[in-house]
This record gives structure tokens, C-alpha cells and sequence, in this order.
């Protein structure tokens, strides 16, 4: 049980020490174990005060992680909005982001379906693949209408 501000300082920076957390998502943790709204509230400003939460810091290292494991901007972008932070920070760290979406875009096809279409049945599923990942349907179709030489049976 969290009853005390030590307490829940210390339980904030263990979670903390595993990786970055937004103010939302720990203040919610630290709810989930027992902290008294009032107090976590206190301590995590105290944190933020002391430079050790960061909402910066965390959505620079969720973006670079949710785009290195394939996920596009949209995806992102609704997983952070779920996660409690503003559509401002949101829209700032992702413009900021040091990461080209088309090529991550392109490697992503490359490795799931080897860089190629068979049919239009195909190219549908990739898309629809694709889009779920949370790529733009511009980004996707763009990608994918210049690989019609694959099914087109136009050879390069």
C-alpha cells in the first residue's frame, strides 16, 4: 500500500527506471496500488520539478519505439491520444520525430511480404495490412501503386 509520499515517490521511480511514463499513465499505476490521488499528484509534480518525468522525454522514446516496431502515425497517434496527452504534444513529437515514415514504410513491406504483389487480391490484403499498422491510405497507395510492375506482368 502507497500511504506515503516516500512511498509513492519510490514507486514512481522504480516504474520510471523500466522506461519513461506520461504524468496520466503513472498517476493511474500509482492509483492501481493503492496511492491517494491528492498525494500522487503532489509527488509527481514534485518528479517533474526534479527533471525526472518528462511528457517530452516520453513521447520522443514511445514514438521511436512504436516506429521502430512498425507502426505508423496514426497508429501512434491514437495510442497516445488513449494514453491521456494532448493532441498538441502529440502533433509536436510527432512532426519532431527523427523518423522517415515512407521508408519505415517501405521496409516494413519489404519484410512482411518480401517486396511483392502477386494480384490486385494481394494487394488489397497489404494494404489492408498496412493501414491497420496505421500508415496513411496516401502513404499506402503511393507504395503500392508503384510496385504494379510486380502484378501487371510488366517486366523492369
Amino acid at each position: 500500500m502507497l500511504d506515503t509520499p516516500v512511498s509513492i515517490r519510490r514507486a514512481a521511480m522504480n516504474l520510471l527506471a523500466r522506461r519513461e511514463h506520461g504524468h496520466v499513465e503513472l498517476a493511474r499505476k500509482l492509483r492501481l496500488r493503492g496511492a491517494d490521488a491528492e498525494m500522487i499528484e503532489v509527488e509527481l509534480q514534485r518528479l517533474t520539478d526534479d527533471g525526472l518525468l518528462s511528457e517530452e522525454r516520453y513521447l520522443e522514446s514511445y514514438v521511436r519505439s512504436r516506429a521502430n516496431a512498425g507502426r505508423g502515425q496514426m497508429r501512434i497517434r491514437e495510442e497516445l491520444a488513449q494514453r491521456g496527452l494532448s493532441r498538441e504534444l502529440i502533433e509536436q513529437a510527432l512532426s519532431e520525430a527523427d523518423v522517415d515514415w515512407q521508408a519505415q514504410l517501405h521496409d516494413l513491406w519489404q519484410r512482411r511480404f518480401s517486396g511483392q504483389i502477386v494480384d490486385l487480391k494481394d494487394k488489397a490484403r497489404q494494404s489492408r495490412f498496412l493501414l491497420q499498422r496505421g500508415y496513411t491510405m496516401d502513404a499506402v497507395r503511393h507504395l503500392l501503386d508503384h510496385q504494379n510492375s510486380y502484378y501487371s506482368g510488366d517486366e523492369e
